[in-house]
């Protein structure tokens, strides 16, 4: 299956003898990526966290120091290129699951009044942050055991939803619609290698994103997405699927 082949079963399988599953997170300084790496270090899972800045540490380091060799933080700016494949070749073992969770909601500039530096960034962060992890990892997660990927997208990214025509927010609502057609190209290059990619959306979350009055508590969320991740197979890539693995329109 394509490059997969490259490293052999063999390697693949001593790769995983141990049974566990290995995650990579990123945006785990807070929210649904921090949620998630929480609930996974809880199951004896070896996750790789990854944060934004030195600020984010804090709250990740006392469970890394219960934890053990269970939770690996390193420091990531998704914009850095360099730092990303640094992070990315500090070790050789196989990724399982990849999970880009980082991303800015940006300002609330519609069309009239858009701020286009800002916008720029919020590009780079939610659209071609997720790319440039995952091209940073894909040598691992071609080594991974049934190797998945799912980059946190939005409903505000979709085309068909109600009020998509609606401009507030136009920086951070069309930095998810260009990360869904990034999706849908690395689902077409990487199925041949047997790696499953979708969009996720994790749902209206309290988070500092998603707000006070959001629906859904981070946990509630978190709870939907590993679960769905671990029953996600290849013949679902290319998908906009929620945290319940229910199918979302473009």
């Amino acid at each position: 299956m394509g490059n997969r082949s490259h490293y052999g079963q063999e390697s693949m399988a001593e790769d995983n003898a141990c049974g566990r599953e290995r995650w990579v997170v990123t945006g785990a300084g807070s929210g649904i990526g921090h949620g998630i790496v929480t609930r996974l270090v809880g199951e004896q899972v070896q996750v790789t966290a990854c944060v934004h800045s030195e600020e984010e540490l804090a709250s990740l380091c006392t469970k890394q120091n219960t934890e053990g060799d269970e939770l690996s933080i390193s420091v990531f700016d998704v914009r850095d290129v360099q730092r990303g494949h640094e992070v990315a070749a500090a070790s050789n073992e196989p990724v399982d699951v990849l999970v880009a969770c980082a991303g800015v909601f940006g300002g609330q500039h519609s069309v009239r009044d858009l701020d286009f530096a800002e916008a720029l960034d919020t590009f780079s962060i939610n659209t071609l942050g997720p790319l440039r992890t995952v091209q940073a990892f894909l040598p691992r997660l071609l080594r991974g055991h049934n190797p998945r990927i799912a980059l946190i997208s939005s409903v505000y990214g979709s085309m068909t939803m109600e009020g998509a025509s609606n401009t507030s927010n136009i920086a951070y609502r069309a930095s998810k619609a260009a990360l869904n057609k990034v999706i849908q190209g690395l689902a077409t290059d990487l199925k041949r290698d047997g790696i499953t990619v979708i969009a996720l959306e994790p749902g209206w979350v309290r988070t500092p994103i998603g707000g006070p009055d959001a629906p859904l508590s981070v946990d509630e969320s978190v709870s939907g997405i590993i679960e769905s991740l671990r029953a996600l197979t290849i013949n679902q890539s290319g998908n906009f699927l929620n945290y319940q693995l229910q199918e979302v329109p473009w």
